[in-house]
């Protein structure tokens, strides 16, 4: 289901309930286009997540942690001018669209009262959230600034007057069903078509809303009941997620017809955060990773092509024996030879059987041709330790980006700021930050790896990227704890933080390096496990990479209902 105007409606009803009333603490802006208003109310702090996320736009409390940038953004600031300490009077939607407006008290400089409201439009790429004086009407700011050139119907600028979107001329089905309702069911058997006729007819209708809808209008009995019932659900919500049967998931405000598998949440803002965890955080970790990705995808290009034209001039090379048979050939029978010829076939002294045919160059005299065999075998003897020992770098370096790569593709957003300083570190990403380098500021400090807790009560740690497992398991873990990680696979540093933990905590931690693996979608995993104390680095080893010997190795699948459930014990 998309978040359409129904689904608003039972979110804006829900966050009513919740923060109504309640003060404005802090605001963030930890990504381009999403607000986080944390709001005291009841006793409890509400991180109210306002999306204008071209893919993923939505309003809701959140619980999924966030890290904001060292510097606040413009719409940051002005937002924090003028709601900081405000009272939020009511949440509100318009009509049954995807508008909705918080209704803000402040007060201004001069210590007057002020009415605002913070309005987010849920409208795909053109979704904005937009702080607008009601008293003026006018626009203080906007987290997206759209000109004349972009939109001639309205300026979403400062200082410009709000106008609200286009109204479609569409009835609001929360205020009842209209008056040829049985008229429509009758016009239309068919429920694909009686499911677009509704959604041409009632403001706010997604393609799975008006299936459901349809679907309950084909019951026996009223129309007109079945109609109001549907939509008071939306008033009592029963929060569900779906699974079709091709693993395609789905979010309602109550159960829809499926022939998938239903999982209850409690809330709809629970419904919501784990529908779009990962699919969020998937999105930014692209927006912000962006340049490192390219970076990783170039290195990765260019080492695998040395490493296909090395394993050419290996191969090469294992025609020397062949350079100098022909050499020597040629030498015993020189005076066979006449200058200008371009081939020869000669008596193969080392397969009396089988004649030797020998390209020649008519540019040379017969010694030069049996000379320039000599020297593609010394050419080639030469090369096969040189290009042996290139080969097995160029492995590692495309090995060791490979790892890289199956850690943005794992990682969460604040992840990234390690990443990019390895790649920096490593010269493969230029620090382009001068003020920083002017001011020679302290090093940036590696940030902590996710730490778990097993169903016995047993710390353990995960390092998400190379420098968080250097970090982890070569100053940080104590010699007797326990290393895991998934085998012969790009993958996470796991500590169990014991010395003798039991066989089901093994499990719960090799479930964590399975699935922060390249292995999460896998099935049946090896993961390795081994006391820290046989964990050694070698010299000159890039970031991230360790040997051991004698470890031991379980099998598991990745969970991530246990994964998640580790992370809750941690709380």
């Amino acid at each position: 289901m998309s978040f359409d105007g129904s689904f608003t409606h039972a979110m804006v009803h829900e966050l009513s309930q919740t923060v109504a009333t309640g003060r404005v603490s802090k605001i963030n802006q930890p990504y381009a286009n999403e607000v986080v208003l944390t709001i005291r109310a009841n006793g409890h702090n509400h991180p109210i997540l306002l999306s204008a996320n071209p893919t993923y736009a939505r309003i809701q409390e959140t619980q999924i942690p966030y890290v904001n940038p060292p510097v606040p953004t413009n719409f940051t600031m002005i937002l924090r001018k003028y709601l900081q300490g405000a009272i939020l009077k009511d949440v509100t939607q318009a009509a049954n669209d995807r508008v909705v407006h918080l209704h803000f008290t402040a007060r201004n400089e001069l210590g007057d009262q002020q009415e605002l409201h913070l309005i987010i439009e849920i409208m795909a790429r053109h979704s904005n959230v937009i702080l607008v004086d009601q008293q003026s009407g006018k626009i203080l700011d906007a987290i997206k600034h759209v000109g004349s050139d972009q939109n001639r119907y309205r300026l979403l600028l400062p200082g410009a007057l709000y106008i609200t979107p286009p109204k479609q001329d569409l009835d609001d089905p929360f205020q009842g069903p209209r008056e040829d309702l049985t008229d429509t069911i009758r016009d239309y058997p068919n429920r694909d078509v009686l499911a677009h006729a509704l959604q041409q007819q009632y403001q706010g209708l997604g393609k799975d809303t008006a299936s459901a809808l349809a679907a309950a209008l084909h019951q026996p009995g009223d129309a007109a009941h079945h109609f109001q019932a549907f939509f008071a659900g939306f008033d009592e919500p029963q929060p569900t997620l779906t699974i079709s049967p091709k693993g395609k998931t789905s979010f309602t405000a109550f159960p829809y017809p499926t022939d998938g598998k239903t999982q209850p949440a409690t809330t709809l803002s629970g419904l919501l955060d784990t529908y779009y965890q990962d699919k969020a955080e998937r999105d930014r970790v692209q927006q912000q990773g962006s340049v490192l990705i390219h970076v990783v995808r170039n290195e990765l290009k260019k080492n695998r092509n040395k490493l296909k034209k090395l394993q050419r001039t290996l191969a090469d090379t294992e025609n020397a024996d062949e350079y100098r048979i022909k050499g020597e050939v040629l030498t015993t029978y020189l005076y066979q030879l006449t200058r200008g010829d371009t081939s020869v076939t000669l008596p193969n002294f080392y397969d009396n059987e089988k004649p030797l045919k020998i390209a020649l160059s008519n540019q040379l005299s017969p010694n030069q041709n049996a000379q320039k065999y000599f020297k593609r075998y010394q050419k080639a003897k030469n090369a096969v330790s040189y290009v042996t020992e290139q080969i097995q770098q160029t492995q590692a370096n495309v090995d060791y980006f490979d790892n890289i790569m199956a850690q943005i593709e794992l990682a969460a957003p604040k992840d990234l700021i390690d990443i990019k300083l390895e790649l920096q570190e490593g010269g493969y990403l230029r620090d382009h930050d001068h003020q920083k380098k002017a001011k020679k500021q302290r090093k940036q400090k590696i940030s902590q790896p996710d730490r778990f807790t097993a169903s016995d009560g047993t710390l353990i740690s995960v390092g998400k990227n190379n420098l968080q497992n250097d970090k982890l398991t070569l100053h940080t873990a104590k010699r007797t704890d326990i290393w895991l990680h998934v085998k012969d696979m790009p993958g996470s540093h796991v500590i169990v933080h014991a010395a003798d933990p039991s066989e089901q905590t093994i499990l719960e931690a090799a479930n964590l390096a399975a699935y922060f693996s390249k292995a999460r979608e896998s099935s049946t995993v090896p993961v390795d496990y081994v006391p820290v104390k046989r964990i050694h680095k070698p010299n000159g080893a890039k970031p991230g990479f360790v040997i051991f010997t004698g470890q031991k190795t379980v099998f598991v699948t990745p969970e991530s209902a246990l994964v998640d459930q580790l992370a809750a014990n941690n709380r």
